[in-house]
């Protein structure tokens, strides 16, 4: 039995459906099980799973040999990571895929990267088996984050510049994370996960523009005022200063290297971003 974590988010959606595609036996943890029925109606059994309620650690990893982790981040992850591993361990979970993030291992490195680092370490200790999948910025955050511009002003407003991004798309992550959680061979690695291309916002634009047929723009903003729009979102302080260090990474071309990881662990080549732009042309009209 697999466990998968936030498993009505983006990553943990498609993960769930990845695994039933293969066939494979999965409870969906779910904040609240009314509003996953479609998921229930795809063939997963459904189990509370509440991040902020600890007493629903237990239940839902109760039966489970192998468990897709996904943390909510903030400055207290670490130490909600460490209650999660604690009861997967005492629920006799053998082996937990953590969705981590790419360079989470440099030193000092980022916030982000740090938070997402110290869960790794405490899942390292705790004697159980890990696979730890590190992808880059998901081809799907122009969708979460940048939609309405897009829609309403035919722009795409970010500061990084003529920075490179390899972004990858959330169901390449999926993919891998399904065949880490049912395929031997995965126990102890940790994957650097990457789109086949590294694009500047730029080429990202023009991309866009081809697949919902009309011109995009990009709009190289000062990093205050990404900071400032941010804010407006409603994000937290922590949360603002976490992006503008990954928008600083982003900007100076960190975060432009390929790997050939997808293709390694699922024998498929990576999902191209004109690929991903055509299968959602329709959420920018």
């Amino acid at each position: 039995m697999i466990l998968v974590t936030g498993a009505t988010g983006n990553i943990g959606s498609k993960v769930v459906e990845t695994l039933l595609a293969k066939g494979a036996p999965v409870k969906a943890g779910v904040r609240s099980p009314d509003k996953a029925r479609g998921l229930a109606e795809k063939g997963a059994e459904l189990v509370k799973f509440d991040f902020t309620d600890t007493g629903t650690y237990g239940p839902a990893f109760k039966g489970c040999n192998h468990v897709f982790l996904f943390t909510n981040m903030s400055p207290v992850c670490v130490e909600e990571g460490a209650k999660l591993v604690d009861a997967a361990k005492a629920a006799g979970v053998e082996h937990v895929v953590k969705l981590s993030a790419l360079g989470c291992d440099m030193e000092p490195g980022i916030a982000l990267g740090r938070w997402h680092r110290g869960v790794e370490k405490l899942i390292e200790a705790s004697g159980m088996g890990w696979t730890f999948l590190r992808p880059n910025n998901f081809m799907d955050n122009f969708i979460t984050f940048y939609r309405q511009p897009i829609v309403h002003q035919s722009a795409i407003f970010m500061p990084l510049g003529d920075g490179a991004v390899s972004y990858v798309d959330a169901r390449d992550i999926a993919a891998v994370a399904a065949v880490a959680l049912t395929d031997p061979g995965h126990m102890g690695k940790a994957y650097a996960i990457t789109g086949p291309a590294a694009l500047t916002v730029h080429q990202v634009a023009a991309i866009l523009g081809k697949a919902i047929g009309k011109e995009v723009n990009y709009i190289d903003i000062p990093e205050e005022a990404a900071r400032q729009a941010t804010a407006g979102m409603g994000m937290p302080g922590w949360l603002v200063d976490a992006m503008a260090e990954l928008n600083a990474i982003d900007k100076a071309g960190y975060a432009s290297g390929v790997t050939t990881a997808v293709a390694d662990v699922t024998g498929l080549a990576p999902i191209t971003f004109e690929k991903w732009a055509a299968d959602h042309a329709g959420a920018f009209k």
